[in-house]
């Protein structure tokens, strides 16, 4: 269970009213994620790693290879993960006032290395499926030799908080009659059209999941 104290490392102190801390709003927020940052301390200082990783039900999966950074000689490492999406470039008056709107997740906690190998494949499935669900079930499965080359860990998704930002610029008062445009320049993230890979064999069709 989550302490209080615990809790409150995760507490939005800069513009509080956009901390949000439902569970359901972090969730949404790493669903519609691939990448997060994953930050751990290193035996020569912090290190922040981008990784793939995967939600099922209350638990983040992510997976790396056992000789590299966070991965290697560690069962518990304590680590910070982060998602960002960013979802507009936010125009202001004043320089001052510029700002993105977007949405955030941070998990605090200890990543633990999975040994169990059924839970291992469970985790490595919801990696796999996070980023095109139906593949898992699809491609050709880790064999043994892959699987000693790959270790997954998981983080409890317990002690973390939300941050959003959405709307227009707020300028000071007096700005708002300058003759400067101002509002919001919206990004989003799509997928292109597929590139088949250059050895693909004859006759194989798209999955209908792509």
């Amino acid at each position: 269970m989550t302490s209080s104290r615990q809790r409150d490392k995760t507490r939005v102190r800069r513009v509080p009213e956009r901390g949000i801390y439902d569970k359901d709003a972090v969730y949404e927020i790493l669903d519609a994620g691939f990448v997060c940052h994953l930050g751990y301390t290193a035996s020569h200082g912090p290190v922040v790693l981008p990784t793939l990783y995967g939600r099922l039900d209350d638990t983040v999966y992510v997976h790396g290879s056992p000789a590299a950074g966070m991965f290697r000689n560690a069962e518990s490492p304590a680590v910070c993960l982060t998602v960002t999406h960013v979802d507009g470039i936010v125009l202001a008056r004043s320089l001052f006032h510029h700002s993105m709107n977007y949405r955030s997740v941070v998990v605090l906690g200890n990543a633990e290395k999975i040994k169990d190998p059924d839970e291992m494949m469970l985790g490595l499935k919801a990696v796999t499926d996070n980023i095109a669900p139906g593949r898992w079930d699809d491609a050709r499965g880790p064999n043994d030799d892959e699987l000693r080359q790959t270790d997954v860990f998981k983080l409890e998704i317990a002690n973390c908080s939300a941050k959003v930002r959405t709307g227009p610029p707020g300028d000071d008062e007096e700005d708002y009659d300058l003759d400067i445009w101002a509002g919001v320049m919206p990004l989003s993230q799509v997928a292109g059209e597929l590139i088949p890979d250059p050895r693909l064999k004859a006759g194989v069709d798209v999955p209908e999941y792509l």
